[in-house]
C-alpha cells in the first residue's frame, strides 16, 4: 500500500461525493421553479442512499468482479456484501475498500444526472423505481465492458473517468425519458426561468472543485498523471464556458451567467474521457468543440425539436460524452501531446473503436431505459396529475415548501 496514493483516493472520493451532494442538487435546485426545488433535492439524497445500498448488496462485484465465462458483460456476485473485501484488501497501491468507494461515487452522479431530464412532472416513487433498475440493468454492465475488464475494455475503448460510463450513458437515457414523459405543461410557450441562479451558479461552482477528484482521482496514483488531468480538466472547464458565453453574446446581444455556467459542465463533460490521456493543446480544442457543439445541440433540441429535456442533461452531458469520447481517439496522439496509442492503434482504428463504444452503450442504455419507463408507466404510473404539477411537487408529494413566503 502507498499512503500518499491512498491518501489522494480518499481526498477524490471526498470531491466526487460533493459533486452530488450539495453540488448537482443545488445546480439542479436552482433551475427549476421554485414550487419544485424540494423535490430535486430529495431526488439527489434518496439516489444516493439508493445506489450505496444496492453497491454492498452486490453492485460492486457485479462490475469488478471475475465473471469468469460472462466476463465479458458482467462480473460476479463473490463480492456481495463486501464478503471477500477487508482492512487489508489491496487494488493496486491503495486499499481495495478505497477503490470501491471511489468508484461508488460515479454510480451515485450518473442516475442522479439523469433526473434532471425528467424534473417538474414525474413521481418520486416512480423515479425510485426507474433510478433502481436502471442503475443495475443499465449502469453496472455498461461500467462493466468499459471499466470491470468487458468486452469494449478489451477492443481498446478509452474512457478515463467516465465520458462513455457516466455522460453518454445519462445523456442517453435522458433523450429517452424526456420524449416518453412528455412536455411540461405550458412548454415552450410560457416562460420557465430559474427561480434561482444564485444557487445555481453555486451549485456550479461545487461540480467544478469536485471534478478535479472526478477526474484526476481516475489515476488511482498520486502522480504526475494526476496533476496533468487535473489541468486539462480545468482548461476544458474554462474554454467550454468561455466558448458558451462568446456564442450566446453573438447571438443574443448579452452573456448570461446561466450561458457560461452551462459551457463549463459542458467542458467538463466532454474533457472527461480524454482527461487522463491528452496534452493541454488537445484540452483546448476539446473544451472549444464542447462549447460549440453543445450549444448548438441545447438549441437545436429545446427551440427547433420542443424536446423538453427540463435541465439540458442530454444536448449537455449526452452530446458532449460523445464529442469527448470520439475526439479522445484524436488527442491521444504523442503527435498531438497526448500519452501515444497503445501498440497495434493508429488514430483511424482508435476513432473507430470509439465510435463503436458510443453506439453500443447509447443502443443498450436507450432500449433498456425505454422498457424500464414503458413497464413502470403501466404499473405504478410516471407523471403526476395535472393540479399536482400546477401545485409543485415539493407540496404536492412532499408535504413541503422551500421557501416560506
Amino acid at each position: 500500500m502507498n499512503s500518499g496514493d491512498t491518501a489522494w483516493l480518499l481526498t477524490a472520493t471526498t470531491l466526487v461525493l460533493f459533486m452530488t451532494l450539495p453540488g448537482l442538487a443545488a445546480f439542479y435546485g436552482g433551475l427549476v421553479r421554485t414550487k419544485n426545488v424540494l423535490s430535486v433535492l430529495m431526488q439527489c439524497f434518496a439516489i444516493t442512499c439508493v445506489v450505496s445500498v444496492l453497491w454492498f448488496a452486490g453492485a460492486y462485484g457485479l462490475i469488478f468482479g471475475d465473471g469468469g465465462g460472462y466476463q465479458p458483460f458482467i462480473g460476479s456476485l463473490a463480492k456481495a456484501m463486501f464478503a471477500s473485501v477487508g482492512r487489508n484488501s489491496l487494488s493496486g497501491t491503495t486499499p481495495e475498500i478505497a477503490y470501491s468507494m471511489f468508484q461508488l461515487t460515479f454510480a451515485i452522479i450518473t442516475p442522479a444526472l439523469v433526473i434532471g431530464a425528467l424534473a417538474e412532472r414525474t413521481r418520486f416513487s416512480a423515479l425510485l423505481l426507474f433510478s433502481t433498475f436502471w442503475f443495475l440493468l443499465v449502469y453496472v454492465p455498461v461500467c462493466h465492458w468499459i471499466w470491470g475488464g468487458g468486452w469494449l475494455a478489451k477492443r481498446g475503448v478509452l474512457d478515463f473517468a467516465g465520458g462513455l460510463v457516466v455522460h453518454v450513458n445519462a445523456g442517453a437515457a435522458a433523450l429517452v425519458a424526456a420524449l416518453y414523459i412528455g412536455r411540461r405543461r405550458g412548454f415552450p410557450h410560457v416562460a420557465m426561468p430559474p427561480h434561482s441562479m444564485p444557487l445555481t451558479v453555486l451549485g456550479a461552482g461545487m461540480l467544478w472543485v469536485g471534478w478535479f477528484g472526478f477526474n484526476a482521482g481516475s489515476a488511482l496514483t498520486a502522480s504526475g498523471s494526476a496533476a496533468m488531468t487535473m489541468w486539462v480538466t480545468h482548461l476544458g472547464a474554462s474554454t467550454g464556458a468561455l466558448t458558451w458565453m462568446i456564442l450566446e453574446w453573438l447571438r443574443y446581444g448579452k452573456p448570461s451567467c446561466l450561458g457560461i455556467v452551462t459551457g463549463m459542465v459542458a467542458g467538463l463533460g466532454t474533457i472527461t474521457p480524454a482527461s487522463g490521456f491528452v496534452g493541454p493543446g488537445g484540452a483546448v480544442v476539446i473544451g472549444v468543440a464542447a462549447g460549440l457543439v453543445c450549444f448548438m445541440a441545447t438549441q437545436f433540441l429545446k427551440r427547433s425539436l420542443h424536446v423538453d429535456d427540463t435541465l439540458d442533461v442530454s444536448p449537455v452531458h449526452g452530446v458532449g460524452g460523445i464529442v469527448g469520447t470520439i475526439l479522445t481517439g484524436v488527442f491521444v496522439s504523442a503527435r498531438l501531446g497526448g500519452v501515444g496509442y497503445a501498440q497495434g492503434m493508429g488514430m483511424a482504428r482508435q476513432v473507430g473503436v470509439q465510435a463503436l463504444g458510443v453506439v453500443a452503450v447509447a443502443a443498450w442504455c436507450m432500449a433498456v431505459t425505454w422498457l424500464l419507463l414503458k413497464i413502470i408507466d403501466a404499473t405504478v404510473g410516471l407523471r403526476v396529475s395535472e393540479d399536482q404539477e400546477r401545485e409543485g411537487l415539493d407540496l404536492a408529494l412532499h408535504g413541503e415548501r422551500g421557501y416560506i413566503e
